[in-house]
C-alpha cells in the first residue's frame, strides 16, 4: 500500500493550530502523521452530505479530504468539537 502525502491548508497552519494549546497540537500532529499510512483509520467518519472525513483527537476534530488518484490527504480544518462544523 502506498503512503499518502498529507498537506495542511494555510488556514489550518496560520489560524486553527495557533488557538490550540501546544500539548494538544503535538497530539494532533501525531494523528496527522498516522494518516500517511491509513487515511481511513478506525473511528474515521465521512460527514453527511459532504466530501470531508473526520477523525477525533481528544476534544478536537480534524476535517480532511482524501484524493485517491493522487494519493493525497488535505487537512482543511482543525478545531474544538463545538466549533469545527460551523461554516
Amino acid at each position: 500500500m502506498a503512503l499518502y502525502k498529507v498537506e495542511i491548508s494555510k488556514n489550518v497552519r496560520k489560524k486553527d493550530l495557533n488557538h490550540i494549546p501546544p500539548r494538544d497540537v503535538r497530539r494532533i500532529t501525531e494523528r496527522l502523521r498516522s494518516l500517511t499510512e491509513d487515511p481511513y483509520p478506525a473511528g474515521a467518519i465521512r460527514l453527511k452530505g459532504r466530501e470531508e472525513w473526520r477523525i477525533r483527537q481528544g476534544d478536537y476534530r480534524i476535517l480532511y479530504l482524501v484524493y485517491e488518484q493522487i494519493v493525497t490527504v488535505i487537512v482543511i480544518k482543525v478545531g474544538h468539537r463545538k466549533d469545527v462544523y460551523k461554516t
